[in-house]
């Protein structure tokens, strides 16, 4: 299979690396308007073919990979499913929920394989969280907590929600199978007054009673990439940047006794032990772009489809307009929920 990348920044290298490494990929194709990237990639690579348009390079591949700025996305993905490629499409899958709904039309019409970058939808360490909440181990989940926060590196056309929150929502609708109701979001400019570089969302899951917190930051000292998810029974902390323990499940709680005075109730706090469950070393994006290929050759319906992408998509806009009226704002048309077990994943990817 000959898979062309459209864009040679950060995630396109990224996926030149990893392909590159995949058995049954005959080719890869390097697309970019920018002489220097191209040559950059090429001499950091083998067996590379590179064009500097996309138009260029469709009758040497059989899939595309859109890594290029989210305000070209739209347009990249849909040029390609009109030229009958299958499409992996990086975060966030376009710019507008129109634009999303249009790319899962067209791709359905010529029965052709449309994903969405959501790389920690692949990550070994989310599928035991994952875990851990379906099999009631954490108990009633009360909230979860996100933060992904870093020095940079700033963006041109789009603020940080759009650049760096749609990992969290991505991640916390598939631990959850369900999608938000209702986005509040609070944010501000600092370093650049076009864009918000800091920002706070707050998910409303209202067929769980569940809210999810999330913090993105292009303006913080330190390094986070850390998701909380504090249940009645246990809590657990997923830190991707751990590199022992990704995932640690602590078993501390509050217990509130039957008793007659519920306005009162004595409090009992619960110390107990730490467990970090053994979890395979196996890179997402190498996962991920696997899954892509595998979806291509069996018909395959992908973890983080069209209707993933969309999903998550929907939150931004909801977000974006809850940031423009500082007022919670509904999530246009949210689906009912989500089906993708993750366990099939690993048994697919093992």
């Amino acid at each position: 299979m000959r898979i062309g990348i459209v864009g040679c920044g950060y995630w396109g290298s990224k996926h030149v690396r990893v392909l590159q490494q995949i058995s049954g990929v005959s080719a890869v194709v390097v697309v970019d308007p920018r002489p220097e990237c191209r040559s950059a990639v090429s001499s950091s690579a083998t067996r590379l073919v590179a064009f500097a348009t996309l138009e260029e390079a469709l009758p040497h591949v059989d899939a595309v990979v859109v890594a290029a700025p989210p305000a070209h996305h739209a347009g990249l993905a849909r040029q390609a499913l009109l030229a009958g490629k299958h499409v992996l499409v990086e975060k966030p899958m376009t710019t507008s929920v129109a634009s999303a709904e249009r790319l899962i039309e067209v791709a359905a019409e010529r029965r052709l394989t449309l994903m969405v970058g959501h790389t920690f939808e692949y990550s070994p360490a989310v599928w035991t969280l994952r875990d851990l909440i379906r099999s009631g181990e954490l108990g009633q989940i009360y909230y979860i907590d996100s933060a992904r926060l870093n020095l940079g590196t700033y963006q041109t056309g789009i603020n940080v929600v759009w650049d760096l929150a749609p990992h969290d929502v991505s991640i916390t609708n598939y631990l959850l199978c369900s999608t938000p109701t209702t986005v509040h979001a609070w944010g501000a400019r600092h370093a650049q007054r076009c864009q918000e570089d800091v920002a706070y969302l707050r998910l409303s899951y209202r067929d769980m009673a569940l809210q999810v917190q999330i913090h993105v930051s292009w303006l913080d000292p330190c390094k986070v990439r850390r998701m909380t998810v504090v249940g009645s029974r246990k809590m657990a902390v997923y830190d991707d940047l751990a590199d022992d323990g990704r995932v640690r499940i602590y078993d501390k709680g509050v217990d509130v006794p039957p008793q007659e005075d519920p306005r009162n109730p004595p409090m009992s706090y619960r110390h107990g032990g730490i467990l970090s469950p053994f979890i395979p070393m196996q890179e997402p994006l190498n996962v991920q772009d696997q899954h892509f290929i595998e979806c291509i050759r069996s018909g395959r319906r992908p973890v983080s489809d069209g209707h993933s992408g969309l999903a998550v998509v929907r939150v931004l806009e909801a977000a974006s307009e809850a940031l423009r009226r500082t007022a919670p704002t509904p999530v246009s048309n949210a689906p009912a929920g989500m089906t993708v077990t993750p366990s099939g994943l690993a048994r697919a990817s093992a």
